[in-house]
């Protein structure tokens, strides 16, 4: 099934949050941080300024996001967990 967002909208994947320490203790899961950190899996045209110019999405599919802790709309696709942003809601970018 394919998902495209409307106007401003970005979808996301979060990455998966870490299960075991860089020593190898195992971390319950009310000890694991939420993670705010995600790849674009699919955005939206952009929306229209007053002047009728169109204002693309500042990010592209499969770039790496940071993402505010609260907000978003979770999304099951394909039995998979993703979430919609607003483009003005992301709060950065990676760059490799």
């Amino acid at each position: 099934m394919k998902f495209l967002p409307l106007f401003d909208r970005v979808l996301v994947e979060r990455f998966t949050a870490e299960t075991v320490t860089k020593g190898g203790i195992m971390l319950p899961e009310k000890s694991q941080g939420k993670v705010l950190q995600a790849t674009v899996v699919a955005v939206g045209p952009g929306t229209v300024t007053k002047k009728g110019d169109m204002q693309p999405v500042s990010v592209k599919v499969g770039e790496k996001v940071l993402l505010p802790e609260y907000g978003g709309t979770k999304i099951v696709l394909e039995d998979k967990d993703y979430f919609l942003f607003r483009d003005g809601d992301i709060l950065g970018k990676y760059i490799e």
